[in-house]
């Protein structure tokens, strides 16, 4: 690619887009975010020695046509696939992936270290360029890294994508600082009028060029307000329009020349060059399959089918709180995703979306909780390990009431490690104070939802999957459950099958699987990891001679853990269980595909539960 003519790289983008159109159509991925970011994978391609000069997109579904031209065309159809390429950079996939990345707001900080890593090893010609945008900078670690960088002299560029949204609208502070910067009229008209006047349509003018220089000298002062990024010591470029390919290329160039910390501030548009997604960028942020003629989404549901947990979840969060008015909700830029939309549409009052934000979000819930409100805190599973530290500190030491929704718990599918909700009940069960409960069907989801806005009720948690529930008809009676009690779904002899959560469905296809082969099992349905049924536990252990544990967490101190802690402490003369076997995710990080070809992999799919009882049932 470097070999071309820069008059070439339109045309190259042009090609690009439509091979992730076309490919994407029928092999779903990242759409919107990856058109956006076409001209600027180009661009720093073009200008900069990769993979020696180092690259990191942040969350990194900005990254699809930095793959392609990095030797991964021909897999580029297999990406989010079992055993395929990952949807998102990934180190040991290739060395132009400098550094894995699928959680927000990391990119700064990861290319500060190596460019301080370079600058201690002696070497002054590496580049270091983060790529930042879809919403990432309002992550508070973003944040953190620029004041690092500012006053580090690492010779690092962070580029701005700005392009207004990150899944959902981006929203706060900061979104309205980057408007009002590429809003400014006084700048965009000087600009404007001089280019005009310095050139026409020929980009290699040399005018241009010293404009480009004089533009960049004068931003600060021509800006109506002071510039942020220049205030935390970065020099701060642009804005400049990041899909003109060849500005990009004449500005990367002039920046890779200039030492020291350095902001280069872009704009885009997300899903360029698809009307459909740039005209809704929520809905084609990963649409699915599509017409790659047309750009209209392919239905995939049927009308006699169960809704996602997470519309359960946004419908009943509505339904509680008009009839309770101390009910808030919260989520961190992931209104649409978590169904939180439904209340912001029906409530905006009492619907919050706090940006890129878990932290903030979890501190923000507790706010409300210590002035009597009831906060919904909905948070993703693998996104909530970053607020450890305050849901230990601002939620459970203070008891107060606040709700953690844990959406997409357990294996989630092609978005692969970086997400799969793998380790909350193992990271969260060690917590004084909180209530740990997982729903087997939207039903006992929307009972769980009921009891934990009760005033009887301190700080609880409750996980479920993503993806489909089990019943068509979701919308039953909400009632409420008694804390800390399971339900026996079947009596058996010899061996008791414990589950937790959504994947006990997969139980129930075991347990009837067995029972055609003679083998009776029992089956309960835990609901709650803390505190647990020791009453149940107490039945269990004089029945039974062996107890299968399935989760769909980590094994490692997971639930199943629980219940070996509690059939090892049991005196060996009142219990009859003497072997207990886990199942659940292995102490490994479970790779992409689907969750049916996961679940096999980790070995707790009904067929492995079968498996497992056939080979301890004589035991």
């Amino acid at each position: 690619m470097r070999k071309l003519p820069i008059s070439d790289l339109s045309e190259l983008s042009l090609e690009l887009r439509k091979f992730i159109v076309e490919t994407l159509a029928t092999h779903p991925g990242h759409l919107a975010s990856s058109l956006g970011t076409v001209e600027l994978c180009v661009a720093l391609h073009y200008v900069f020695n990769t993979p020696d000069d180092k690259i990191i997109f942040d969350v990194g579904h900005q990254s699809y046509v930095h793959k392609i031209l990095t030797g991964r065309r021909d897999q580029f159809p297999t990406i989010r696939t079992f055993g395929g390429i990952s949807g998102f950079p990934k180190m040991d996939e290739s060395p132009y992936d400098a550094f894995g990345t699928g959680h927000s707001s990391t990119s700064i900080s990861a290319a500060l270290g190596m460019a301080t890593a370079s600058k201690l090893q002696g070497d002054t010609t590496r580049q270091h360029i983060a790529v930042i945008g879809d919403g990432a900078l309002t992550g508070g670690e973003a944040f953190e890294a620029l004041n690092n960088a500012g006053v580090s002299k690492a010779n690092i560029l962070v580029v701005l994508n700005d392009n207004g949204i990150s899944i959902d609208k981006a929203v706060g502070g900061l979104s309205r600082y980057l408007v009002k910067i590429t809003a400014s009229p006084r700048y965009n008209k000087f600009k404007e009028c001089m280019w005009k006047r310095t050139g026409g349509d020929t980009r290699k003018s040399k005018s241009r060029h010293l404009l480009s220089k004089t533009l960049f000298a004068l931003k600060s002062s021509i800006l109506e307000s002071a510039n942020f990024f220049e205030s935390l010591g970065l020099r701060y470029f642009g804005p400049v329009d990041g899909h003109n390919v060849e500005e990009l290329v004449y500005v990367l160039s002039q920046l890779k020349n200039i030492n020291g910390p350095k902001l280069l501030h872009i704009i885009t548009t997300k899903g360029k060059g698809m009307p459909q997604a740039e005209r809704n960028p929520v809905t084609y942020h990963a649409p699915g399959r599509y017409d790659a003629e047309t750009g209209l989404q392919l239905s995939k549901e049927s009308d006699n089918q169960p809704p996602k947990y997470q519309d359960v979840f946004g419908h009943t969060i509505v339904e509680l709180a008009e009839s309770n008015p101390k009910i808030v909700g919260i989520t961190p830029a992931m209104p649409t995703g978590c169904s939180l939309n439904f209340m912001m549409k029906a409530m905006p009052d009492r619907a919050f979306d706090v940006g890129i934000a878990e932290q903030h979000a979890v501190t923000f819930a507790a706010g409300l909780a210590a002035q009597g409100m009831v906060p919904f805190c909905n948070i993703y599973s693998s996104f909530m390990q970053r607020a450890f530290d305050q849901v230990v500190h601002d939620v459970a030491l203070q008891k107060l009431h606040v709700v953690m929704c844990l959406d997409r718990a357990g294996l989630v599918g092609d978005d692969g490690p970086t997400h799969h909700g793998a380790f909350d009940i193992a990271y969260l069960r060690p917590i004084p104070n909180l209530t740990i409960c997982a729903p087997m069907d939207e039903h006992e989801l929307r009972d769980m939802m009921y009891t934990a806005q009760l005033d009887t009720m301190g700080p609880v948690v409750i996980r479920y999957p993503r993806g489909l529930a089990v019943h068509p008809d979701w919308k039953n009676t909400m009632q409420e459950i008694p804390v800390g009690k399971g339900r026996t779904l079947l009596e058996g002899e010899r061996v008791a099958l414990l589950t937790i959560g959504h994947v006990g469905n997969e139980a129930v296809k075991a347990a009837e699987m067995l029972r055609q082969q003679g083998l009776n099992v029992g089956h309960y349905d835990m609901r709650f990891v803390k505190p647990l049924d020791i009453d149940l536990l107490n039945h269990i252990s004089q029945r039974y001679n062996a107890v299968v544990s399935v989760e769909d967490g980590c094994v490692e101190g997971g639930f199943g853990s629980a219940i070996l802690e509690f059939f090892s402490s049991c005196p060996p003369d009142l219990c009859s269980v003497k072997k207990v076997v886990r199942l659940g995710i292995p102490d490994f990080f479970v790779k992409h595909g689907s969750v049916p070809q996961l679940m096999s992999l980790c070995g707790y799919d009904a067929q492995s539960i079968v498996n497992t009882v056939k080979r301890i049932w004589n035991e």
